[in-house]
C-alpha cells in the first residue's frame, strides 16, 4: 500500500512537471512568434515551430500520463499503459515532420538572404535557452526510465540547442552583418531534429509493432529453459514489452512428463524466477502440452 502511494505521488509530481513545462512553453512559443515576424528572422520563426511541436509534444505526454494512470476494465484489459508509448511516437513523428519543413524553408532563405533585426532575434533567443533549460532540468531525471517523457525531454533539449544555434546566428548577424548564416543555423537545427527523431521514431515503432526488445537473446532463453528438469521444448515464444515497464513472454512448454498441476506450478515458478533475473521478463504467460501433436517451431506466426 505505502508503495502505491509512494508511486502515485511520484505520478502526480511527473505530471504537475510536465504542466509547468506546458505554460513555459506556450509563453516562448508567442514570445518567438511575434518577434520572428517583427524581426524577419527565418531561423527565429523555425525555433518557434519548433517550440510549438513542444507544446503539442507536452500536452500529449501531459495527456498520455494522464490516461496511464487509468485501471483496466472488462473492455480495456490493459487499460491505457500502451498511451505514453503511443505518445512517444507521435512526438518522434512530429519532430521528423518539423525538421523537413525547415530544411525547405532554410534552402528558400538562403538563395534569397534577407535582412534581419538581429537585437530582437539574440535577447528572444536567450529567453528561449533559459527557459527550455530550465524545463530540460525539470523532467531530466524522469525521463531516463519513461519512454514518454523521454520524448518530451529530447523535444526540449533539441529546442535549447537550437536557441543556442539562433543566438550564436544573431550575434554573427548583429556585428559581421552575416543575414545567410540564419538559414545555415536553421538547416543545422532541422538536420539535428531529424538525427534526435528518428532514434526516437523506431524505439517506439519497435514497442508499438510487438517487436522482440533488443537486448533480449530468444536463443538463450531457450537454452537456460531447457535446463530445468522436466522441460523438454520451450516453444510457440512471444517477448514483447508492453510498456516502459512490462516486459511480457508468453510460448507453449512442451513437458517429457504428464505431471500434475501442483508440479507444474513448480516449474513454472524456476521459470519465472529466472526469465526475471536473468532477462528481467515481469510478465510470464507459459501454456503447458504434453505429446500435443502441434508445431514444435519456436517461431510461428498465428
Amino acid at each position: 500500500m505505502t508503495h502505491t502511494h509512494s508511486h502515485n505521488h511520484q505520478h502526480d509530481l511527473k505530471d504537475k512537471k510536465l504542466f509547468f513545462t506546458i505554460i513555459l512553453n506556450i509563453i516562448i512559443t508567442v514570445a518567438q512568434v511575434i518577434g520572428g515576424i517583427v524581426s524577419g528572422s527565418l531561423s527565429l520563426l523555425s525555433d518557434a515551430l519548433h517550440n510549438f511541436s513542444d507544446v503539442i509534444s507536452l500536452v500529449i505526454s501531459f495527456i498520455a500520463s494522464k490516461l496511464s494512470k487509468r485501471k483496466a476494465s472488462i473492455n480495456r484489459t490493459f487499460g491505457y499503459k500502451r498511451a505514453e508509448i503511443l505518445a512517444a511516437f507521435i512526438n518522434a513523428s512530429t519532430l521528423v515532420i518539423v525538421a523537413v519543413l525547415l530544411i525547405i524553408e532554410a534552402v528558400k532563405r538562403f538563395q534569397n538572404p534577407q535582412e534581419i533585426e538581429s537585437t530582437i532575434v539574440i535577447w528572444l533567443s536567450l529567453l528561449a535557452i533559459i527557459a527550455n533549460g530550465f524545463s530540460v532540468l525539470l523532467i531530466k531525471n524522469d525521463s531516463k526510465n519513461n519512454l514518454n517523457l523521454r520524448s518530451a525531454y529530447l523535444h526540449l533539449f533539441t529546442d535549447m540547442m537550437a536557441s543556442v544555434a539562433v543566438l550564436i546566428g544573431g550575434l554573427l548577424m548583429r556585428y559581421y552583418q552575416l543575414f545567410w548564416v540564419d538559414s545555415v543555423m536553421t538547416f543545422l537545427i532541422a538536420v539535428y531534429l531529424i538525427w534526435v527523431g528518428y532514434d526516437l521514431l523506431k524505439k517506439s515503432t519497435k514497442i508499438l509493432m510487438l517487436f522482440t526488445p533488443d537486448q533480449v537473446n530468444i536463443k538463450e532463453i531457450l537454452r537456460v529453459v531447457h535446463k530445468i528438469p522436466k522441460v523438454n521444448k520451450l516453444h510457440h515464444v512471444h517477448v514483447w514489452y508492453l510498456n516502459d515497464d512490462e516486459l511480457h513472454l508468453e510460448a507453449h512448454l512442451d513437458l517429457k512428463e504428464n505431471v500434475s498441476i501442483s508440479e507444474f506450478d513448480i516449474i513454472l515458478n524456476k521459470i519465472e524466477a529466472l526469465l526475471h533475473d536473468k532477462f528481467q521478463i515481469n510478465h510470464i504467460t507459459i501454456q503447458p502440452e504434453f505429446n500435443k501433436e502441434d508445431s514444435k517451431n519456436v517461431i510461428i506466426q498465428d
